[in-house]
């Protein structure tokens, strides 16, 4: 059984932690477009050196570059045959109209937009003490999850950092434009009659039990 889910929720909301669990449950595909543009950004590609000064900053990426890297992404064999769990994407009614039209062109539709509701001073409690590693990617928290030796990354061995977008000052920003761009996605979905509420703050298992109740995996 394939599922096509998107997830819903400002920064820190446990967006990545609630699709690991649904990817867990179900191998369908994990489409994070931070991920995707982190990478971009590392790599230096042309997407990654446009989308840097808007990710530095908490500002939203233009949407032509979002909706051009989901295409060429959802095109790819897998999602039309397994499904997807999409993570940060759509954040703005333009992207999440682009969306409808390109699972339109593909014979497909969206199954459930989950939304994670969560407190800003949570979200900043959270992603304050967020430290990751750029070599391998491990995820740390100093407060919930340190690494066993200050600093290192207890997968790889490398040096954990705190990404810029993870200092207060751009998380307050990114939860302004959260507010200002993201959060009309939650009526646009809920007159669909898509939307699904689910409680950011509880375990990371909490939207796999919400999906099974409505019948999606």
């Amino acid at each position: 059984m394939s599922a096509r889910v998107v997830l819903l929720g400002p920064p820190g909301a446990g967006k990545g932690t609630q699709a690991a669990k649904i990817k867990e449950k179900r191998n369908i595909a994990h489409i994070s477009t931070g991920d995707i543009l982190r990478d971009s950004v590392k790599r230096k590609t042309e997407i990654g050196l446009a989308a840097k000064s808007y990710m530095d900053s908490g500002r939203l990426v233009p949407d032509d570059l979002m909706i051009g890297m989901i295409r060429s992404r959802m095109v790819q064999g897998d999602i039309a045959a397994g499904g997807f769990i999409l993570d940060g994407f759509p954040r703005t009614t333009v992207q999440a109209e682009a969306l409808d039209r390109l699972l339109e062109d593909m014979s497909l539709c969206l199954d459930a937009a989950l939304f994670l509701e969560i407190s800003d001073d949570e979200v900043v409690r959270r992603l304050t003490n967020r430290r990751v590693c750029p070599s391998c990617g491990a995820i740390y928290n100093v407060i919930v999850r340190p690494t066993k030796a200050e600093g290192i990354c207890d997968a790889c061995g490398g040096s954990v950092i705190q990404r810029d977008d993870d200092k207060e000052q751009v998380i307050r920003n990114r939860l302004m434009v959260y507010r200002e761009r993201t959060s009309p996605l939650i009526d646009y979905y809920e007159k669909r009659g898509l939307l699904y509420r689910v409680d950011g703050a509880k375990s990371s298992d909490t939207a796999v039990r919400l999906l099974e109740s409505i019948g999606v995996m």
